[in-house]
Order: C-alpha cells, then structure tokens, then sequence
C-alpha cells in the first residue's frame, strides 16, 4: 500500500467541517485593568471586613485571582470539530439532539458562536470564530441541523453582565489621540488666517 492510500483510510468521513480557534474570547489587558480589579476587591473587602463577615474576604480574593489569571493567561488553540453526529471542542462532545439553537456574538472584538441546549437547561457552549469565511460556513452547516437566530433574546442576566464589562476602563493602547495644530489639513488653517 502505498502513502496516498494510507492517508485516504485515515481521513474520517463523518467530519463535516474543522477549524482551529482559541479555546475562549481573549483581549491583552493593560495595567489600568489589573489596576481596577485590585482596587475593587480592596474597597469590597473593607466594606466586608468593618461589617464583621471576615468569612466572606475568601471569596473576594479568590475572584480577584481567577480575574488576574484570565486577564494575563492567553487561551489554548483547539480545534472545533463538526460531524454528522454533532459538534465537538476541547474533548466534549455536543450531539445535535441537544441543541436547541446558535446565534452569534462579539465579545473583546472577537466573532462568537453561541450553541444553547434545550430546556430545561439551556446551557451555552461558545466556541471563536477566527474569520468571516468560517462563520459564513458555519451559518450554512448549522442551520441544516438547528435552528439560526440573527437576534438573540437577551436575559437579565446578560444586560447586567453588559453593565459591568463597561465598567471596566479602557486599555492604554485605546486612549484619545489628541489632534495638535499641525495634524489639521492646510485649507481648514488657511480658513481661519
């Protein structure tokens, strides 16, 4: 047997479609940011520790570290697999029988596919869109299997979530380019002589 005829064997023909993408949305913070949950968790933990709940420092603290290590530890590269059984990521498996509906999202400047399961649970599996031409060929897969929603209804939970993320301050990559006189174009200078 030749390679060709090996490598023919090998392929699985029950893959629809993969593709490679970091295991959750990720965006490289700057020290403002760490700087903010520091600060947070300080005021949260006077405000606990005066009350006299001391207990209640640990969860504080705990968050203030999962929060750091997010900010600062860059995702994994998985791969996303879509088979004719269903869709797997990461070692678990989500069979189309589960799955209610997707839709898409942004978070940190990055696409997001969102699966939700049926009821009662309605868990959500995310999964990163790397680029367009993926996600324009995972709307076409998709939606043969489960239902497409253009726009998801948005929980309590969500509008919260999207309160405090704009909270959150800026990056220092992000702040205000500030026009000095020679920036301006010459015919808006010339108008004002």
């Amino acid at each position: 047997m030749d390679q060709s005829d090996q490598t023919s064997n090998q392929v699985n023909p029950q893959r629809i479609f993969t593709w490679k993408a970091p295991l959750r949305a990720f965006k490289k913070r700057g020290k403002n940011v760490l700087r903010f949950y520091g600060a947070l968790a300080f005021l949260l933990s006077l405000i606990v520790f005066f009350f006299g709940d001391k207990i209640l420092l640990i969860p504080i603290l705990t968050l203030l570290f999962l929060f750091y290590v997010l900010t600062i530890t860059p995702p994994p590269e998985v791969e996303n697999i879509i088979t004719t059984f269903g869709i797997e990521s990461a070692g678990v498996t989500l069979r189309w029988e589960f799955l209610s509906h997707f839709f898409f999202i942004t978070k940190m400047g990055s696409q997001v596919l969102t699966l939700v399961s049926n009821a009662p649970y309605y868990y959500h599996a995310y999964f990163v869109i790397p680029n367009e031409d993926i996600k324009k060929e995972l709307v076409s897969i998709l939606s043969k299997h489960i239902m497409y929603v253009e726009k998801p209804q948005r929980t309590f939970t969500d509008r919260v979530i999207d309160w405090f993320s704009n909270l959150i301050p800026d990056d220092e990559d992000a702040k205000i380019k500030i026009e000095t006189p020679s920036s301006f174009p010459q015919t808006q200078i010339q108008a004002s002589l």
